[in-house]
């Protein structure tokens, strides 16, 4: 189908209904790894038609594959419609950069990580908290519409080779892309790469540098096949550029250094690519320009989603494309990852409501005091650590204010300050809101976790058609049905830090790296030298909600450990320790450790909101890998899955494959 945006560019789209409904209704879950109900440990057919006739068409093959397109956008906007999370939120409640920010409900799931997350503990739990099950059970999906390609694809002989590979290449990455999201967050995992017609309940669980192995036959033989974007037909479908960016994760992790290099020198000077360095595409000024002006600036322009997938728009290698009524899924992301500025925990020096909400048909209604539009109705399921608000845009000892990323005076990021006062009836309105009495210095913010952060309007804000439509409107939480909220998968600024990266590990300088991508956003300050910390600062800075923070944080863990260079304090780390050690304290761990020790609230004693609760925000070493489900476990009943370091049911002999194509022999052994 076809959507013309306003300056005429033309994107094209899968129609994923249409394509699912011809091949694929009901995909089997890979039979033991999804659930324990005896219905999951059963095999069903791969859809309600014949496997042997369904995927002996191409349409049948394009059909998996868009099923597998599509699936990737809802590890960002989620699938059940549910309003307040999103599975990506579980993705930063492990990092530096956020934590789980309804303090209504006590801290749900995810504040005393330590002690609630276990092997039975939060599974099957998604909405407002855990996604952790959604991962285990979406990556594996995933893996099987792959699997459904490379199982059926031979043997369609209307294809000539050339077809076939292409096909091939492109269900290679979604399982690639699964397994590097598996392994960093569950770390060893049952390898899985066929469609199996019977149960299997004897899986062993594979090494991760196994599974790398394979990973890197698979996309070498993708970077080959797949076609270029500039010669697809459809935006949002698998691409060599995508294939690319992806081997270069993977080769860093095997500690092919330069050949990583090698294959980002070529994204970035010999594909066709190019950072966006000027203003692009349509101009969205946001919600109510009377409240919030936006100055137009590429950074703003880089991030509206009706400018993502044009073809003007240089830097994208692979997005998600999602707008329009067919096929829509909310991503309400302005009410998940925004403050919630119009609580009354949030009150003026007069002791009244410091900002209300009111709709365009209320008599109150200002459009200069319009935050409800212009900002959307935050409820902060996800909140931002202090470091992602402050310490993270320090460069060289100066907090860059110039960087557009971080730039309130063009309007791309609001601090809380920037509110104003809107109670007709307070002798403060006009007035920038403050955290403090003026005269008494009383706290004028109950829950300083929920309601009272900076956070970057130009990555969350998207229109919200429904309440657009409508005068009574209050909600504003994000893209609504009808509206536009494309998404980035991969692009070449990230190409540039994964650079910088390999280059670290050959001992090479990559200041130049990363000073480009700064350079884009109009930083004044520019690195004179960089360590891996300044590469993952940077990352945090221009990726925010587009990496995968936690998976993409323990790579690096096991890429430092791999290459035995120093963090940013000079910890060194080896593979056979840094993921078996237990404990709270602040030495030792991981990398990924090292990060929630140095810049999260996990682990600093229990915090006291004057509401009333009381937080323990704990996180312990061993967490750094999820614990394999207690569902897999028991659904795999004939053999035993390597429960990680530090859980119920560790057990460091049990056997587990370090050979890749071992484990491939094994899979037809179901008893």
């Amino acid at each position: 189908m076809k959507n013309y945006n306003k300056n005429n560019s033309v994107i094209m789209k899968y129609n994923y209904k249409s394509l699912i409904s011809k091949g694929i209704l009901v995909l089997a879950g890979t039979v033991i790894l999804s659930a324990c109900k005896k219905s999951f440990l059963e095999p069903d057919p791969l859809s309600f038609y014949e496997p042997a006739v369904t995927f002996t068409t191409e349409a049948g093959i394009k059909a998996a594959l868009a099923t597998a397109d599509r699936n990737l956008g809802f590890f960002y906007n989620g699938y059940s419609g549910n309003d307040n999370n999103v599975p990506m939120s579980t993705e930063y409640y492990f990092s530096d950069m956020s934590v789980y920010g309804k303090t209504d409900a006590g801290g749900g799931l995810f504040d005393d990580i330590n002690a609630k997350l276990t092997p039975s503990g939060p599974f099957g739990t998604e909405g407002d908290g855990s996604w952790l099950g959604y991962f285990w059970n979406e990556n594996y999906n995933g893996i099987k519409y792959a699997n459904t390609v490379t199982s059926y694809i031979d043997g369609i002989t209307a294809l000539d080779a050339a077809t076939k590979n292409a096909y091939k290449g492109r269900a290679y990455f979604h399982r690639a892309f699964r397994y590097m999201a598996l392994m960093w967050q569950f770390g060893d995992v049952p390898l899985v790469t066929k469609i199996l017609q019977v149960p299997k309940q004897n899986y062993r669980s594979t090494k991760k540098a196994a599974i790398l192995d394979m990973l890197t036959k698979d996309m070498e033989f993708a970077i080959q096949w797949v076609p270029d974007q500039k010669n697809s037909l459809l935006v949002g479908q698998v691409n060599k550029a995508a294939c690319r960016q992806l081997l270069i994760k993977i080769y860093l992790c095997t500690g092919r250094y330069a050949e990583a290099e090698a294959q980002a020198d070529i994204l970035i000077n010999s594909s066709g690519f190019a950072l966006m360095k000027n203003s692009f595409g349509t101009f969205n000024p946001g919600g109510e320009a009377k409240t919030w002006p936006i100055t137009r600036n590429v950074i703003w322009d880089l991030h509206r989603p009706e400018n993502k997938l044009i073809a003007s728009n240089t830097e994208v290698l692979m997005g998600l494309p999602n707008y329009g009524i067919e096929g829509f899924t909310n991503f309400k992301a302005m009410r998940v990852f925004g403050p919630f500025w119009n609580d009354g925990n949030i009150i003026g020096p007069d002791g009244k409501k410091a900002l209300n909400n009111y709709a365009r048909n209320n008599a109150n209604y200002n459009p200069v005091y319009d935050w409800v539009r212009a900002m959307g109705r935050g409820i902060a399921t996800t909140s931002s650590t202090y470091f992602a608000q402050h310490p993270l845009w320090n460069v060289n000892g100066i907090e860059d204010k110039q960087d557009l990323r971080h730039n309130s005076t063009v309007g791309n990021w609001v601090n809380m300050t920037d509110f104003r006062y809107n109670d007709p009836t307070s002798t403060y309105k006009g007035q920038n809101i403050v955290k403090y009495h003026p005269t008494t210095n009383a706290i004028l913010v109950k829950d300083t976790i929920r309601d009272w952060f900076d956070f970057p309007l130009y990555k969350i804000y998207m229109l919200d058609v429904v309440d657009e439509a409508g005068l009574g409107g209050v909600t504003f939480a994000g893209a609504t049905k009808g509206g536009n909220a494309n998404w980035y998968l991969y692009r070449l600024a990230e190409t540039y830090l994964l650079r910088a990266e390999a280059k670290l590990y050959q001992g090479k300088d990559a200041t130049s790296d990363v000073n480009e991508v700064r350079k884009r956003a109009n930083c004044a300050q520019l690195y004179t030298s960089v360590n891996i910390g300044d590469i993952v600062n940077e990352r945090a800075r221009e990726l925010y909600l587009e990496e995968w923070r936690n998976v993409e944080l323990k790579r690096i863990s096991y890429c430092l450990a791999k290459s035995g260079k120093p963090d940013e304090w000079g910890n060194t780390y080896t593979l056979a320790t840094y993921d078996k050690q237990n404990g709270t304290d602040n030495s030792g761990g991981s990398y990924w450790y090292q990060r929630i020790a140095h810049y999260t609230p996990y682990n600093k004693g229990n915090i006291n909101l004057g509401t009333g609760v009381v937080l323990k925000y704990t996180m312990n070493k061993y967490n750094m890998y999820w614990p394999i489900p207690n569902y897999a476990i028991v659904a795999n009943n004939r053999g035993k899955l390597f429960q990680n370091f530090g859980y119920t049911g560790y057990d460091a002999s049990i056997p587990e494959w370090d050979n890749y194509a071992d484990a491939v022999a094994d899979e037809d052994k179901v008893n």
